[in-house]
């Protein structure tokens, strides 16, 4: 049962890792520090894109419509959170 506490673990440090460099790289589009037309970057955001959005699509069509502003980032980041913090609290029933 270790072994599966250590891969629930990695697979969720590894989203968080991604959903951080995805957070990021928007500022930085958005600020236009980073530029889309760029083979790269726009490579690496289509990349991050299809693998977030499955998480993000659903939490989208249950929040309300504000604009420019996209909450779903956060509500995912913050289950995130809560979901690693719930894992570590009950690390027994795995470790034990």
């Amino acid at each position: 049962m270790t072994t599966l506490f250590q891969a629930i673990m990695l697979i969720l440090d590894v989203l968080w890792f991604l959903m951080i460099s995805h957070i990021i790289m928007s500022w930085l589009i958005n600020f236009q520090v980073l530029n889309l037309r760029q083979p790269l970057i726009a490579q690496l955001w289509d990349g991050l894109n299809r693998i977030l959005e499955p998480l993000y699509g659903p939490i989208r069509r249950l929040l309300p419509n504000t604009g420019g502003l996209d909450l779903a980032p956060l509500v995912v980041f913050i289950g995130l959170i809560i979901l690693r913090q719930a894992l570590i609290n009950n690390a027994g029933v795995f470790l034990g």
